[in-house]
């Protein structure tokens, strides 16, 4: 039985770990311009797919800490995992505005041209970086 509940349980974490995944990619689309699909898998711009790798990548984290801290309270961790995930995309939104805010030219503008550009790298590391804090903050 106990197989079965992991199981269960490893299903309903791949659920919200993918659904949060893809709300990624949304808040991701909505903060660069053109449409982020067709810009990574047709015109096959890497900035523009660091940026979004960095996105999964910083969600992924925060998803395997909420696992780590939920123990064996499935319905808490599952909560635990949304609501952290949501924190976290909201807080990589604000840090690619404040981002380009404070440099010059407009950022999503440089994500996503055609020119590979090295700010990419910066605004990764954000992404990471703040996946990393908020699972610090949940272990």
């Amino acid at each position: 039985m106990p197989l079965l509940y992991e199981s269960l349980a490893a299903l309903a974490y791949c659920g919200v770990g993918i659904a949060m995944m893809a709300l990624g990619f949304v808040v991701v689309d909505l903060l660069t311009p053109g449409k982020l699909r067709e810009q990574i898998w047709v015109e096959r711009n890497r900035d523009a797919a660091i940026l979004l790798a960095s996105n999964i990548l910083g969600v992924s984290i925060i998803v395997v800490a909420a696992i780590f801290a939920s123990a064996d309270a499935l319905g808490a961790g599952l909560l635990t995992t949304v609501v952290y995930s949501i924190i976290g995309l909201v807080a990589m939104a604000v840090s690619f505005l404040l981002l380009d805010a404070m440099t010059p030219g407009k950022l999503g503008e440089l994500m996503t041209s055609h020119e590979p550009h090295p700010a990419v790298w910066v605004s990764a590391a954000m992404h990471v970086g703040i996946g990393l804090v908020i699972a610090a903050a949940l272990i």
